[in-house]
């Protein structure tokens, strides 16, 4: 077995029981114990897990207890970077789709100061509100069920809105990004949302800040191999930005 293959076993091990020994996995994979905690350091450091004596244990990501008033005041710089590298990315005239999201609220004010005509589709009450004095836009607003604490539309009615369209490119803002895991977020309905603007793009980009990077979150969206571009802030350590270059994921930090 490949150690890329015994490191996909263990995760999905642990996020079964909720930990492993490594007297368990030094038996079950046939391997020194120097090797497994190898696996396991490698693990700890891209987020998915914490080690603990004689083992390991699920670690997640807590993006999930505030909710949107909440994490519009937290890395309120960073966002406004990320959505100003998002932008360069965008070209007049084009259609774009924005999940629900703070970030993605910094990125629909830079569209209103930087473009005269664009289509945008989102499910968020509040991008479209944003977007609402920008005449030469073509706004879409999904509709569908009101979340009210995220100020965004969810549910199968939103999904199938979505689903009549193509666009050029989708911003999709996102609670974890890991190697191995992928992207992955907290709300189930929302990842429905994200997979669904996935799927309608020619390009999906994901904008995240660096606290997010080499953490998991609760629900998978995407493999990170499947995504074009990852947009994060100035604040990423270079270590980190290195190690996902290394492995072939384009991201963008300035």
């Amino acid at each position: 077995m490949l150690a890329e293959e015994r490191k996909e076993a263990i995760l999905k091990m642990i996020e079964e029981e909720g930990s492993v020994k490594v007297s368990k996995l030094t038996k079950l994979f046939n391997v020194s114990i120097e090797t497994i905690r190898r696996n396991l350091e490698t693990l700890e450091k891209e987020g998915a897990l914490k080690r603990v004596y004689g083992g390991a244990v699920l670690k997640k990501n807590q993006v999930q207890k505030l909710n949107y008033i909440n994490r519009e005041k937290e890395f309120i710089n960073e966002k406004k970077e990320i959505a100003i590298t998002a932008i360069r990315y965008i070209e007049e005239g084009q259609s774009i789709a924005l999940n629900g999201s703070t970030t993605n609220i910094e990125v629909a004010r830079a569209l209103k100061e930087n473009f005269k005509e664009l289509t945008v589709i989102t499910n968020s009450l509040l991008i479209a509100n944003e977007l609402v004095d920008s005449d030469k836009f073509t706004v879409i607003c999904t509709g569908g069920i009101l979340n009210h604490r995220e100020r965004a539309f969810y549910g199968e009615f939103a999904e199938s809105i979505i689903s009549n369209f193509i666009v050029d490119k989708a911003f999709i803002s996102v609670s974890g990004v890991s190697l191995i895991r992928g992207i992955t977020d907290f709300l189930p309905e929302e990842v429905q949302i994200q997979k669904k603007i996935i799927e309608i793009s020619q390009e999906t980009i994901v904008l995240a800040d660096s606290s997010k990077i080499d953490t998991i979150s609760l629900i998978k969206v995407q493999d990170i191999h499947e995504i074009n571009l990852i947009i994060t802030d100035s604040k990423l350590d270079s270590k980190v930005l290195n190690k996902y270059l290394k492995n072939g994921v384009e991201i963008v930090n300035e």
